[in-house]
């Protein structure tokens, strides 16, 4: 099993370029088999999750040419939908959360689709409903076989529908749009999600020539067309990992510059990270963070404790909230961290208190961070990363932490962070690969 070794204690500096994101290149990917005509998409993360997307859609039948690094070509004119009932499909699509992305695309052109259950995150329930209720909507009628463990959907007569989504769900928005983009007549989607990545979706598609309106706002009208074309289309970078650059560099005490982050696309984020005292400017659309010694969490106006919570957008996100509770071990002051969205999140804080913050975890939800301001460092120990953002977490705390720290389960990481080990020593940091047993705890 791969870990990571982290001498942690190091002042950082230099420039970091962020990946392409994540959680816009799953549907962007999926958006492919709309059409039987080329699609370029640049700024692609090299990262497990994508790039396992990448190889189903060729085993769907997809032409994919790799360009460059991060950028690809992909036909989908010759698609195999026998694929689907494949043990193949079974194992490639249940290992991949979102394998469920290519569902709307195929129901769309095709009019059916399979899908096995699908995998991912331990960090609690994430509901499928939503992407299902949408199709039903619009007229697909599915089938979950329990012994096979697989849904399959029939979609032979779409119809335009008034959608009110039960939940703002990113990945269930973008499901239900690709497959409301050629469905006969218009659909309505109200409290749907319009974070950037979907945006990002809506624009591509619009340009592929769908027609869907009110993009950027939780209320979305489609009208139906009969067939899209190719396009080009480039990524943001990827605001969880600004994010966790911000926290790095306060953390460390370090001199970073994050480069060319689409600061316009970044809504709350840079807001939270200043109300726990960071400070950081604007350099053309670099964000440059100078060395901090201390940062004081700011209260509300009435002098309460301040609390940061997860929203739909443009409400702060939940992927950032393990590294906001991290940089908070170190500030001067207290903050209350809701993770409403998903229970498991806040189960990696015992590694924390192991390495010395005070954190009070007052249930599955919510943990009370009471900042040291680096009375102490934090100190080196052995763990093991539970899933993508917990991981980054940890990771940013055994570089700020004093001795050295192991990181056990580094796929996880791997998952969503890109040459990470690679990127953060070229900024000086400690860190390397080593082959390792998985510790007992």
């Amino acid at each position: 099993m791969n870990a990571f070794e982290i001498i942690g204690g190091k002042k950082l500096k230099g420039e970091i370029q962020p990946q392409g994101a994540k959680n816009e290149a799953l549907q962007i990917i999926s958006a492919v088999l709309l059409t039987d005509q080329k699609v370029t998409i640049s700024n692609i993360p090299d990262i497990k999750d994508v790039n396992k997307l990448i190889e189903l859609l060729g085993d769907l039948g997809v032409t994919v040419e790799r360009l460059s690094k991060d950028t690809y070509t992909f036909e989908a004119k010759h698609i195999n939908l026998d694929f689907f009932q494949s043990d193949v499909f079974k194992s490639k699509g249940g290992s991949l959360r979102g394998s469920i992305m290519i569902v709307g695309p195929l129901l769309a052109r095709f009019g059916k689709a399979a899908i096995p259950k699908p995998g991912g995150d331990k960090i609690g329930r994430r509901r499928l409903d939503t992407h299902f209720l949408g199709f039903e909507k619009l007229g697909a009628k599915f089938v979950y076989d329990p012994k096979k463990e697989f849904f399959n959907v029939d979609a032979t007569n779409l119809k335009g529908a008034y959608i009110l989504m039960d939940e703002a769900s990113v990945t269930g928005t973008a499901n239900i749009v690709m497959t409301a983009v050629m469905a006969k007549g218009t659909t309505t989607i109200y409290n749907a999600a319009c974070e950037p990545y979907l945006q990002q979706l809506c624009k591509m598609l619009n340009r592929m020539g769908a027609k869907i309106t009110g993009v950027g706002s939780n209320l979305l009208t489609i009208e139906g067309v009969t067939k899209l074309g190719g396009t080009e289309h480039r990524m943001l970078p990827d605001m969880i990992e600004i994010g966790s650059f911000i926290g790095l560099a306060a953390m460390t005490e370090s001199e970073i510059t994050i480069k060319n982050v689409c600061y316009s696309e970044l809504g709350i984020i840079p807001e939270v990270f200043r109300k726990l005292g960071i400070k950081f400017e604007l350099k053309g659309d670099d964000i440059f963070i100078p060395s901090q010694k201390h940062y004081v969490i700011e209260s509300f106006i009435d002098g309460s404790m301040l609390t940061i919570a997860d929203s739909p957008w443009p409400g702060f996100t939940p992927d950032l909230l393990s590294i906001v509770l991290v940089v908070a071990t170190q500030a001067k002051g207290s903050v209350l961290i809701h993770q409403k969205m998903f229970e498991s999140r806040l189960f990696f804080v015992d590694k924390l208190i192991d390495m010395g913050a005070q954190i009070i975890l007052c249930d599955p939800h919510r943990a009370t961070v009471n900042g040291i301001n680096k009375q102490y460092k934090l100190r080196g120990i052995s763990m093991t990363s539970p899933d993508i953002r917990a991981g980054v977490s940890l990771l940013i705390a055994a570089l700020s932490a004093e001795g050295t720290s192991t990181i056990f389960n580094i796929e996880q990481i791997e998952r969503g962070y890109q040459d990470i080990d690679t990127r953060l020593r070229a900024l000086g940091a400690q860190i390397k690969r080593v082959e390792a047993s998985s510790p007992s705890h």
